[in-house]
């Protein structure tokens, strides 16, 4: 058994003097104490769930619409060091071969491939989030128009037998030709996401209410929340039960429209995601993001006609930034950990600091700067980064 003491994120999600047990590759206690009871060193420690990042696209280096196994270990092994210890990477508008060929090496590879320290593959990588082909010409952003596609079942039960199973997220333009039939009629477990969209409310709130129940990085690639025209903001927030994503890197959304959003949607509808490309934890330069290329300057991520194309910090990061823009921590927290991870259907095992969950942690600074990282109960080595972004 293992441990390990600190100021404990807990499932009333607040912060708390305590202890967590683990044994084997789950959490045995949860015990709570004064924080006059720690040692010293212990009380500036904070620990949390293994953040969890639905929407990311790479990271040091590599893509994953690259398609390959060494990729897919690489971004796994970043993602999983400096914190994040659940993923589901997402694909870009592609061919459906291409598409085809990323499913079915992703659903190999989460199976045979292993990390440093015994960890597989699969234990981080937890799905696949299909962002396009099905979004809207006029919304593409950074997403190459030329392979869009109206929504089409048989092509997603294509992809979804090449994954295995492993599609967690269909991105859909909502206004798109036969979208909102797809989303009713479709029984094969996808969370649909409104993404790349010019729809209005109206249009919006019918894909909700036929099934859609999620919000791909709300405010971008769709038209903006005005007092007449609410748009797909303002169908989100009529629809209980719609999450909705904040990419909180600086650069997709003002401070200010964070703040707000959390003040909106409550702490319990919002999920932080990177929405990260291959540059993240590099260098300013040259990248690829998908089959377009694109420049990264000052960590800001853009194709060369200037429009935003993912971000190029990782999700640990993204909570660093969030609390730094005013929002508590607490609920910052929360939309990194638990929210994701009922999205995707994970919150029995993840996402939380509970018994029977899988040990899946993080030890941080007050800074929220990672020391130490565990998953399914085993320490990582070489996770000390504390300062290190």
């Amino acid at each position: 058994m293992k441990r390990i003491e600190g100021i404990i994120y807990t499932e009333n999600f607040d912060f708390r003097a305590g202890a967590v047990t683990v044994d084997g590759d789950r959490i045995a206690a949860v015990e709570f104490c004064s924080e006059d009871d720690l040692a010293p060193e212990r009380r500036g420690q904070y620990i949390l769930p293994g953040l969890i990042d639905i929407h990311m696209h790479g990271c040091a280096g590599g893509d994953f619409s690259d398609g390959s196994p060494q990729t897919m270990r690489r971004i796994a092994s970043y993602e999983l060091l400096h914190g994040i210890t659940s993923i589901c990477p997402a694909t870009m508008t592609l061919p459906e071969e291409k598409l085809v060929q990323i499913c079915t090496v992703c659903a190999r590879s989460v199976s045979d491939q292993v990390l440093d320290g015994g960890i597989r593959l699969g234990e981080v990588l937890r799905g696949i989030y299909l962002e396009g082909p099905f979004l809207s010409a006029d919304r593409c952003g950074a997403q190459n128009p030329a392979y869009l596609r109206r929504p089409d079942r048989e092509m997603l039960h294509r992809l979804q037998n090449s994954a295995q199973g492993l599609i967690r997220v269909v991105a859909v333009a909502p206004e798109t030709e036969g979208a909102e039939e797809c989303i009713r009629e479709e029984k094969g477990g996808f969370c649909f996401s409104v993404a790349h969209t010019c729809a209005d409310y109206e249009t919006a709130r019918r894909a909700m209410e036929a099934g859609a129940r999620h919000v791909t990085h709300l405010y971008n690639a769709m038209p903006p929340c005005l007092h007449r025209e609410p748009g797909v903001v303002g169908a989100a927030a009529d629809t209980p039960d719609v999450t909705v994503e904040l990419i909180c890197d600086g650069y997709h959304v003002h401070p200010v429209v964070v703040r707000n959003t959390f003040r909106l949607f409550g702490a319990k509808r919002v999920v932080l995601v990177s929405d990260s490309m291959m540059a993240a934890g590099t260098e300013d330069g040259g990248y690829m993001l998908g089959d377009q290329p694109v420049k990264v300057r000052g960590g800001h991520a853009t194709l060369s006609d200037g429009t935003l194309a993912g971000s190029a910090v990782d999700l640990c990061e993204c909570v660093r930034r969030a609390v730094r823009m005013g929002v508590p921590a607490e609920d910052v927290v929360r939309a990194a950990t638990c929210n994701p991870a009922r999205v995707i259907g994970a919150e029995r095992e993840y996402g939380m600091l509970k018994i029977g969950c899988k040990a899946d942690l993080i030890v941080t600074d007050g800074g929220f700067f990672v020391r130490e990282v565990m998953k399914s109960g085993k320490r990582i080595a070489g996770t000390d980064l504390s300062g290190d972004l």
